[in-house]
């Protein structure tokens, strides 16, 4: 095995050296002036990276799914509908989590792989009286791409909250929060967001605050109530000190550092680049004869791949790969786990990169007695990241 491993997982990803450096400084007060323009600064660039000028953000201590809980627990009260645009595991997480908190949940579904039809959920929409729509941008499981602009356009034609779960999207797949109208966006750090495990972020447009607001009922989870964490919010992004929970002192100070270098990259050059680094990948697999779980472009994500083990081959490539000293993930819907493998390509992911994963999986594969033309799949990853049309 070797020492120096590349981990090509949908998460956690590879991060910036400098980001790295903030990471590990000498933590500071997390009310010491620095820390709080810091802290400020961050707040800023989330709302410049989801391109939510008039979203309230929020960073809290937490996972993902915190973020996904923070979302339900403040907009949904008992007895409230909501629609679940369902792609995969993680839209069955929400699911659980919204009738946990006393929602009556409808689910539009599709099979592992597909993405609802946009006119099956408009359809849903128009039964009427429901409080929120939630959908998985792309689901992590699945490696599926929603057609969420569709989505949330939709749900506000029919004036529903539209809550979209970013976590394996936010800064790697085209999203433009107030152009659309997505009311809530919710991510968390480790993935194209570009920083270690350990930050819930959520950028909450003005519907979803005004009908966290008017509430009938208190939210259940202190933990996860807006009202205990928008003064901190609203304080550190005005210089000011201010306590709830102790903040994450130094995943603070490096989401800063990373959302910084994210708006240098700039928003629709970063997309770009996770589009062609997808291509790369997914000429690459073609090469090899491998098919990938979802079962169209239009609905395959630029921040993963998902793709099939060839017949012959099982969970033991996995291994083998990373003998190659490139670390893969194996599956995770419940209905084909042990038939697929997946590959992250996010955040700092580059052509050196593409070419060593893509090169690894070959060998793997040739080792596993899958025999395809040798070369082959570096070469069509090589000529699409040669192409000038990113």
């Amino acid at each position: 095995m070797n020492e120096r491993e590349l981990l090509m997982i949908p998460g956690p990803v590879e991060f910036d050296p400098e980001v790295l450096r903030a990471l590990g400084a000498k933590t500071v007060s997390h009310v010491a002036p620095e820390f709080i323009a810091t802290f400020g600064r961050a707040l800023k660039r989330l709302r410049e990276v989801c391109l939510a000028p008039s979203a309230q953000p929020f960073v809290v201590a937490g996972s993902g799914t915190l973020a996904m809980e923070m979302a339900v627990a403040n907009l949904v009260e008992p007895g409230e509908r909501a629609l679940v645009v369902n792609t995969g595991y993680f839209s069955d997480r929400m699911a659980m989590m919204l009738e946990r908190y006393g929602a009556e949940v409808v689910q539009v579904r599709a099979a592992p792989g597909e993405a609802p039809e946009v006119g099956a959920v408009e359809a849903a929409l128009a039964e009427g009286r429901f409080k929120v729509l939630t959908v998985t941008h792309v689901d992590t499981s699945t490696g599926v791409l929603a057609p969420v602009e569709a989505l949330v356009r939709a749900a506000g034609k029919h004036g529903v909250l539209s809550v979209v779960d970013g976590v394996c999207a936010t800064a790697g797949e085209s999203f433009h929060q107030d152009a659309w109208g997505a009311d809530v966006y919710l991510t968390a750090s480790q993935k194209a967001v570009g920083v270690p495990p350990g930050l819930a972020l959520l950028t909450v447009g003005p519907r979803a605050m005004a009908a966290w607001r008017t509430r009938r009922t208190p939210v259940r989870s202190v933990y996860a109530d807006f009202a205990e964490w928008l003064p901190i919010m609203e304080a550190y992004e005005a210089g000011r000190p201010s306590y709830f929970a102790t903040p994450p002192v130094n995943l603070v100070c490096a989401l800063e550092v990373s959302l910084g270098q994210l708006l240098a990259e700039g928003m629709e050059a970063r997309f770009a680049r996770h589009r062609h680094m997808a291509r790369a990948f997914r000429a690459g697999w073609s090469a090899l004869g491998l098919k990938m779980l979802p079962v169209s472009a239009s609905v395959t994500a630029n921040t993963l791949s998902a793709v099939y083990y060839p017949d012959g081959v099982d969970a033991a490539l996995l291994g083998r790969v990373r003998e190659q000293g490139v670390v893969l993930a194996g599956g995770l819907h419940p209905e084909l786990k042990a038939r697929y493998f997946r590959v992250g390509h996010m955040n700092v992911v580059g052509p050196g990169d593409v070419l060593a994963t893509v090169g690894a999986v070959e060998r793997a594969l040739a080792a596993a007695g899958h025999r395809t033309e040798p070369g082959a799949a570096v070469r069509a990853a090589q000529a699409v990241l040669l192409a000038s049309d990113m």
